[in-house]
């Protein structure tokens, strides 16, 4: 199976990451700032990776799949 270059795959994972992580601290901001960062991070993981491996990663790859793959 032909595999993407990385520097695309860079760009796909930009796009997915960049507007989740925007969203979960417009949404959750004032409350995710009142946890100390060790901990901060591991909810805000918890959700992230999940969501870019199983749902934005997947999508993301099918929506651009001829410019990935060109």
């Amino acid at each position: 199976m032909k595999q993407a270059p990385k520097w695309k795959m860079a760009i796909i994972v930009w796009m997915a990451i960049y507007p989740l992580i925007t969203f979960i601290f417009l949404v959750f901001g004032k409350e995710i700032l009142l946890i100390p960062p060790p901990f901060r991070t591991l909810p805000l993981t918890l959700v992230v990776v999940p969501t870019m491996v199983f749902v934005l990663i997947p999508f993301l790859t099918k929506l651009f799949n001829k410019w990935l793959f060109k």
